[in-house]
């Protein structure tokens, strides 16, 4: 067993040696671990082993050697008998080297000069060959520079993306290219301030241009308008067509030629100017294409379209006395035109800048501010002429816009709120007129001394009358001068009012309507009004009132001649179905029965103040035996103002005078009635009787044809009866018939003659008028008493009755 395992360790001894000797030396560390993780005192047998492998080796060595010794030995000796002849040979070649040296120094100096020169020349080749790179870049930023000095920054820009792409890559890794590179953003920048300090200047010259570029484009307008309307009024054959265009040059096309006569006509004009003569765009396209060219556009069309928001409402802000003058309006409106006349040629001229979305955008906003404006100021206008002035602007205006491709309907719009308001003023103005011509007027038929005389009234007012015409002259007219007066102001007013419906693109028929619709306001307001203040003026007396009838008599029957005048204008017959009348007949008739109205009052309070004259003795013993003086003046004065009534219709003057009989009547009978008059005595009942008896005679008499029998004095029946029954005393009759249908008097009330009766019978106790009766006659004493119960009684059932 103790061999077998002695067997064991040697062979793997062996093993290990082996790779020791065979395996390379950084690798022996694992081979020796085995030896020490084998059988205790396993490495001293190893190492027994190991000196014993090392001695081997030695006396293989040492055999070796000494084999080798004897030709080693040969070795030195050959070498050391060599050594003489290498100490000749190196001797020579030392010789040899220098004198070799010493002939190749001068030679070694040519050589290290042709050195230096040949890296001169590749120098200075290479040197030529970077210039020849760098001299294109240089030469591009020189032309860079001269083309900013020059403004033309639209090219600089294409030189500086052709050196930042094309030449200075080429040449990066030089340090000027690259102070270059970073210099380019800078002068971006700058082109770009500048661009936009130019964009700003063409802003504010833009906008002091405005005004002359908006002049120019209306004045364009109205040529163009003038020209065509000329054109329609002389073409027979065809239809024309006109061509309008924006550079100021206008053609029209009939049949497809050209008018000559139009072109000749331009030539002969003044050269026509454009936007493009008046405001110089290059600033705006210039700086269009470099943000374009930088890749900002859409911060400079932003940019742009804010900074034209703005502008536009400064535009459209008025001045704030542009109301006064018509040149404040076409200074405003100028301005305007030229902005959308700028607008619509960055429009077309630019490809974005502007859009038609943002001009219509824009204009609707301006439309507004414009119509709210327009409103606002034109309500301050007074002056007819003003608001017509006014309203040509507004359709030259409209009408320029509109030739520019802007919707105006709501302009036309406001034309009608316009016309309203011109309307208003004219109905002022026509107010004033219509005033003085009544204040001028002498209120008497016109004198007529000849026939031309007689010509010239009619030639101004449709008067015809068969009888007046078979008169001699001199003679009378029945109107007074303010008719014709006031029927030519009439027609002025129409044609007045047909001035501002011209232009406005509507029918005969719409421009019919408005006539009449005006002229109506001017009969039914205007001079309805005019006449009424002027029958309610206190100067106005009956005369002037009688002619004021007919006046409106006359007038009344001019309305349809009138009529034919509107026709004739419009050409629109009367018989169209939505033809509006005139309410002429309604005026002058209202007018009229305000005049008799007012004749109605006037002779009422003539007669009141006659009345007030009135003196009566109420407790006279007797009558004078005439009538008073102050009642035969009123009749006096009633005879002569009826005369005058001749010429008034029938009815007017009738009713007049039985008007007045009962206001007569009635103040008499309340002068008897008055509560402050407490005492009558019988001279003063039958002076009053005198009084009354004129009064039925003037009634008798017939001061106004037309009155059948005794209607005229019916008026006065009231005081007949009360009267009669104090005359006479005929008081038995009255009580007995009192309430019959056939009473004698049947119109004296009660009430009346109870009040009468007892102011005489106060009158008789106080005055003793009835002293006789108490002493011849006791009983009529009682009677009056019994009278005054019985009456009395009467009154006391009647009001019960009721």
């Amino acid at each position: 067993m103790a061999e077998s395992e002695t067997l064991e360790s040697i062979t793997e001894h062996e093993r290990i040696l082996q790779e020791i000797e065979s395996t390379d030396t950084a690798c022996v560390g694992p081979t020796l671990r085995s030896v020490y993780d084998d059988q205790p005192n396993a490495h001293k047998r190893f190492m027994e082993k190991l000196d014993a492998r090392i001695r081997n080796h030695d006396r293989e060595i040492e055999k070796m050697c000494n084999f080798h010794h004897q030709g080693f030995v040969d070795a030195i000796t050959e070498l050391l008998k060599v050594r003489a002849d290498a100490e000749k040979l190196m001797g020579q070649v030392t010789d040899t080297n220098r004198r070799l040296q010493d002939a190749g120094r001068e030679v070694t100096a040519q050589t290290e000069e042709v050195i230096r020169c040949r890296i001169q020349q590749r120098n200075m080749a290479t040197t030529v060959e970077k210039l020849q790179l760098c001299i294109p870049v240089l030469e591009m930023y020189s032309k860079l520079k001269e083309q900013l000095e020059s403004k033309r920054y639209y090219a600089a820009l294409k030189t500086m993306e052709q050196l930042e792409n094309i030449y200075i890559p080429r040449v990066s890794q030089y340090r000027f290219c690259q102070i270059m590179a970073e210099t380019l953003p800078k002068l971006r920048e700058e082109i770009k301030e500048i661009s936009m300090s130019d964009l700003k200047d063409f802003l504010e010259s833009i906008r002091k241009h405005s005004d002359k570029i908006g002049e120019t484009a209306m004045r364009q307008a109205q040529q163009h308008r003038t020209f065509i309307s000329a054109i329609q009024k002389q073409a027979s054959l065809g239809c024309a067509k006109p061509l309008y265009s924006l550079n100021g040059r206008t053609t029209l096309q009939h049949n497809g030629l050209v008018a000559e006569d139009a072109a000749d006509e331009e030539e002969a004009d003044d050269e026509v100017l454009t936007a493009q003569d008046l405001v110089d765009f290059s600033p705006v396209y210039r700086c269009l294409h470099i943000y374009s060219v930088l890749g900002d556009r859409e911060t400079f069309e932003n940019y742009y379209r804010k900074q034209r928001k703005k502008q536009a409402r400064l535009v459209l802000q008025p001045q704030s006395n542009m109301h006064e003058t018509v040149e404040g309006y076409r200074k405003y409106f100028n301005q305007i035109v030229g902005f959308f006349v700028v607008e619509d040629h960055i429009l077309h001229a630019t490809q974005g800048l502007v859009t038609r979305a943002f001009t219509d955008e824009l204009w609707n906003m301006a439309l507004s501010k414009i119509i709210a404006v327009l409103r606002t100021h034109s309500s301050y206008c007074n002056d007819p002429d003003l608001v017509l002035e006014l309203k040509n602007l507004i359709v030259i205006f409209a009408d320029t816009l509109q030739g520019y491709g802007f919707s105006v309907n709501r302009l036309f719009d406001l034309l009608f709120e316009i016309r309203d308001q011109y309307n208003e003023t004219l109905l002022k103005k026509w107010a004033l007129v219509f005033r003085e011509i009544f204040e001028l007027d002498n209120y008497s038929p016109i004198p007529v001394e000849t026939e031309e005389e007689y010509k010239s009234v009619v030639s101004r007012f449709p008067f015809h009358d068969a009888e007046i015409e078979k008169q001699p002259f001199p003679k009378k007219l029945p109107m007074s001068h303010s008719v014709p007066q006031i029927y030519i102001q009439v027609k002025e007013f129409i044609y007045a009012s047909l001035k501002f419906s011209e232009s406005l693109h509507r029918s005969s028929t719409e421009i019919d309507d408005m006539l009449r619709k005006s002229t109506n306001l001017l009969l039914t307001r205007t001079l309805s009004g005019c006449l009424q203040n002027l029958i309610k003026k206190p100067h106005i007396g009956l005369t002037e009132l009688v002619q004021i009838i007919i006046n409106t008599t006359h007038l009344e029957q001019a309305c349809k001649y009138l009529e034919d005048f509107i026709t004739n204008i419009t050409n629109v017959s009367p018989e169209t179905v939505h033809t509006t009348r005139l309410y002429g007949l309604s005026t002058f008739k209202d007018a009229r029965h305000a005049a008799e109205g007012e004749i109605y009052t006037k002779l009422n309070q003539k007669i009141d103040e006659f009345i007030q004259l009135a003196d009566y003795e109420w407790n006279m013993a007797e009558s004078d035996g005439r009538a008073s003086g102050y009642l035969m003046d009123l009749i006096n004065f009633l005879r002569s103002t009826f005369q005058v009534f001749t010429h008034l219709p029938g009815k007017v003057a009738q009713t007049a005078c039985m008007s007045a009989c009962k206001h007569l009547a009635t103040s008499l009978m309340q002068m008897l009635l008055d509560t402050e008059l407490k005492q009558i005595s019988m001279g003063a009942i039958q002076q009053f009787n005198l009084d009354v008896i004129q009064c039925e005679l003037f009634a008798s008499s017939e001061p106004v044809p037309g009155f059948q029998g005794d209607t005229l004095q019916l008026a006065f029946i009231d005081l007949r009866q009360l009267l009669d029954l104090f005359m006479v005393w005929d008081w038995s009759t009255y009580l007995a018939d009192y309430g019959q249908p056939t009473s004698k008097y049947l119109r004296v009330n009660p009430s009346t003659a109870l009040a009468l009766l007892e102011k005489m019978k106060d009158t008789s106790k106080k005055n003793n008028i009835f002293s006789q009766f108490r002493k011849n006659d006791r009983d009529k004493q009682k009677l009056i008493e019994t009278v005054v119960k019985q009456l009395r009684s009467l009154v006391n059932g009647m009001s019960q009755h009721s």
